[in-house]
């Protein structure tokens, strides 16, 4: 008989700017509108936020990465169209070279079958701790209705077989051959349903409607409900005789986050015992499933601070982060390109964040590979380690003219981490937060995207009240 999946811990990301539909409504002349949404900032896409919500859900777990069997990844739109997107995600956040799991993508639905896939592999027996992660960040079409809606976020939860203070229950999936949210091939943005009023009326509600139905009975206190225009989650709630649901201040917060709303709208109701019933749509499919609580879930109590906050973008710059308007002018590639033997040999130590200690000394060289001899004392000797996340700013310096693809301003940091290593890279920002002494910590961002690819690295992004 099988064992049902249980939650060891969860964790969750936002993007760096929010954008007003009264922005939105300003430039095409339209009425305003009183909500928000989440944009990723140049440097943040799906991966990054990814990489964010999963460290958070291991460290809330205190989860070693290398214990971690498999990695199931759900979103609507992977970073690389075809590519190492679930490899380069496993590599970020730590995870063996032996882990398993699936991407999920095309709708979404994704996140929530990446989170029912991992939870059958644990049930199964073929993993024993799984990382579930939910991403999204939906480029709507420029001047659609979706342009007031369409956010960016990221959940992230570990799964055990053994521990854990909640585990899964049970779930209901129908199924319409429906076309609601889509892409055609080769568009880089989201089109609107082609009738609300049908997509209401005769599918959104209908569905979803019997898959709440069926998921009452099992005692719910707390329901994350999809909501993709802002209003049908109200009407899917009283459809189903239910309160308001606990999905409403993240899409009050972030908008609509795609194939992370089912997840990233109930993980903070995951701090109190009952049960919480977490509902997806997208594709044609709509699936719901009951976690049932029975003690505060680790990491849960921090999701609403963490979806809290952002910048306020204007309408211009929410243009240029999605990538739809450009910069004239010719860009600088990089000098190597995204899939040259460099990359392929330093992909690991990059992305895993690695450093080479010395065996003889102590001394950690970053990076290994450009080190063949110890900067301390010439040993030859190194073993490779993971680098501290967190440092302080040594010195920087903050360009304020830049080529394309570069924005300026761009600053960059010399850092001292806390196990020793001192590294250069790029910070977060502007750099108007940046002092000599600042603590900072590494995290993930993009750097480029090149000859078609995305480039990751790392940044030092200043911790809130803590620079000198």
């Amino acid at each position: 008989m099988s064992t049902p999946a249980r939650v060891l811990s969860v964790g969750a990301a936002a993007p760096a700017l929010r954008l007003p539909a009264a922005e939105v409504a300003k430039a095409w002349g339209r009425p305003g509108a009183r909500n928000r949404c989440a944009l990723c900032a140049p440097d943040e896409d799906v991966l990054t936020l990814a990489a964010e919500a999963a460290g958070r859900a291991l460290a809330a777990g205190g989860v070693d990465p290398a214990v971690v069997d498999g990695l199931w990844l759900g979103t609507t739109r992977p970073p690389f169209a075809e590519g190492p997107s679930h490899a380069v995600l496993a590599a970020t956040v730590g995870l063996s070279s032996h882990s398993s799991g699936a991407l999920l993508a095309g709708s979404p639905h994704a996140g929530i079958e990446a989170l029912l896939g991992a939870a059958d592999a644990v049930s199964a027996g073929s993993a024993r701790t799984v990382l579930v992660v939910a991403a999204d960040a939906t480029v709507p079409g420029p001047g659609t209705a979706l342009e007031t809606r369409a956010g960016a976020g990221a959940a992230a939860l570990v799964l055990s077989a053994e521990q854990g203070t909640a585990a899964l229950g049970a779930r209901v999936t129908r199924t319409h051959p429906y076309l609601d949210r889509y892409r055609g091939d080769g568009e880089s943005f989201t089109r609107d349903v082609y009738d609300a009023r049908l997509f209401r009326e005769e599918v959104f509600l209908p569905v979803l409607g019997e898959v709440g139905a069926h998921l009452t009975p099992f005692d719910v206190r707390a329901w994350s409900l999809p909501d993709p225009d802002g209003r049908l989650g109200g009407a899917l709630a009283r459809r189903i005789g239910v309160g308001t649901p606990t999905s409403d201040p993240v899409h009050a917060a972030l908008g609509d986050t795609g194939a992370a709303a089912a997840l990233l709208g109930g993980l903070g109701a995951l701090d109190a015992a009952g049960g919480v019933a977490l509902v997806g749509f997208g594709g044609g499919r709509a699936t719901g499933v009951v976690v049932n609580v029975e003690s505060s879930v680790p990491g849960a109590a921090s999701v609403p601070g963490v979806l809290a906050g952002g910048r306020e973008a204007s309408y211009v710059e929410a243009l240029r982060s999605r990538g739809q308007l450009e910069p004239t002018g010719e860009a600088v590639d990089m000098a190597v390109p995204p899939g040259s033997a460099m990359f392929v040999r330093g992909a690991r130590e990059m992305l895993g964040l690695l450093g080479g200690r010395c065996v003889d000394c102590g001394t950690v060289s970053t990076p290994p590979s450009v080190h063949p001899a110890c900067i301390a004392c010439g040993g030859s000797k190194f073993e490779l380690v993971p680098l501290a996340r967190r440092g302080v700013v040594h010195t920087f310096v903050v360009n304020q003219t830049m080529p394309p693809p570069f924005v300026a301003p761009l600053p960059l940091a010399v850092v001292d981490l806390e196990d020793g290593a001192r590294v250069m890279l790029q910070a977060v920002g502007d750099g108007s937060d940046l002092k000599v002494g600042t603590e900072v910590e590494l995290v993930l961002r993009r750097y480029a995207h090149e000859r078609g690819v995305p480039v990751y690295g790392y940044k030092a992004r200043p911790r809130v009240g803590t620079a000198s």
